[in-house]
């Protein structure tokens, strides 16, 4: 395990500045604001910011701040089908301690279906002109018509 794996490393490097720069760019996406709330750009001119941005951008602790950033983010957010049906298992239980039956078969329900138990079938309908039946003579016209040109 090296250190770089987990940003220690390149965190310890940084400056404070540095630091809330990586933290505003994750909250905003955008380095120019980024860099607009971590340093002080009150009177700055949009060019010299866009251009502090970016060289702030290329400095590799400052990529690798970031991208240890993001990965903690995406880990925070992820739901895994695994956690996802130990809530509707949990949510069952308990609809179903309360008495609530309706709602733990709805729960077992969605559990059945996030791991493909269900699927839902679809029913289509043609119709002809204003909902009305399929002019078949007009089907018939039509594939003899494509026959012909073929």
């Amino acid at each position: 395990r090296t250190p770089w794996a987990h940003g220690e490393v390149a965190m310890a490097k940084l400056t404070p500045k540095q630091e809330k720069f990586c933290l505003e760019f994750i909250q905003c996406g955008n380095a120019a604001e980024a860099y607009r709330r971590a340093y002080s750009a009150e009177k700055m001119k949009p060019e010299t910011i866009w251009s502090n941005a970016s060289r702030i951008m290329a400095d590799s602790k400052v990529l690798a701040r970031v991208s240890d950033l993001r990965a903690e983010a995406a880990q925070k957010a992820m739901v895994t089908l695994e956690s996802h049906l130990a809530d509707l298992a949990r949510l069952r239980d308990l609809a179903e301690e309360d008495g609530q039956f309706s709602a733990a078969i709805t729960a077992e329900i969605s559990r059945g279906k996030a791991v493909g138990l269900y699927t839902e079938r679809l029913r289509q309908e043609v119709t002809g002109a204003n909902g009305g039946p399929i002019d078949n003579q007009l089907t018939i016209r039509l594939v003899r018509a494509n026959r012909a040109d073929s």
